[in-house]
């Protein structure tokens, strides 16, 4: 066997690392091109109005509203749910946010019958728009680390659909404080 001279061993190399370069470079940009078609709300971005905050989301391919956001100033991945009647934590995420387990209660939910546990949030936050004390479950059985945004933290908001977008509104107007009035 001949040895090859080293110009032609050192350019043989090169094409290895520049082809290994290429796949973890094309790797990387599908996998960030998968994550945003899986959460198109990576960083929700807010407007701000007389009296109210919106945020917009854009739904996924499937039709779905998928944002990140917050439970009590830790990151979460939120699935909007209108037909969830409370926030519904999984209990990894709830054990990694330090969420307090409350009283059981018996649920139903798609795939049957289940025990969870009442929990509250001081603090849930989608874009500028923040909740506070916010009624929620810890719900075993749930697969993943998505948290349902139900209707305990959304009948809170204005919300209105159109062409792929969810418009997520908060009044930010303040009632005016009534004066109890003294009898003369």
């Amino acid at each position: 066997m001949s040895e090859q001279p080293a110009g032609k061993r050192a350019g043989r190399v090169m094409l290895v690392l520049a082809w290994a370069a290429a796949l973890l470079l094309a790797t990387r940009f599908f996998g960030d091109w998968e994550d945003a078609q899986r959460n198109p709300n990576r960083n929700p971005q807010s407007e701000h109005g007389n009296g109210y905050i919106d945020v917009h989301l854009a739904s996924t391919r499937q039709g779905h509203y998928v944002a990140d956001g917050a439970i009590n100033g830790q990151p979460v991945t939120f699935l909007l749910d209108t037909g969830a009647t409370q926030v519904a934590v999984p209990t990894a995420v709830a054990q990694r946010l330090g969420l307090q387990t409350g009283a059981a209660i018996l649920i139903n939910t798609a795939n049957g019958r289940a025990t969870a546990h009442r929990t509250r949030l001081n603090r849930l936050q989608v874009g500028d728009i923040v909740l506070t004390d916010v009624d929620a479950l810890i719900a075993p059985g749930m697969d993943g680390d998505e948290v349902l945004l139900g209707m305990s933290a959304l009948k809170q908001l204005e919300f209105s659909q159109r062409d792929g977008v969810l418009q997520l509104r908060q009044s930010t107007a303040t009632q005016p404080v009534s004066q109890p009035s003294t009898l003369q």
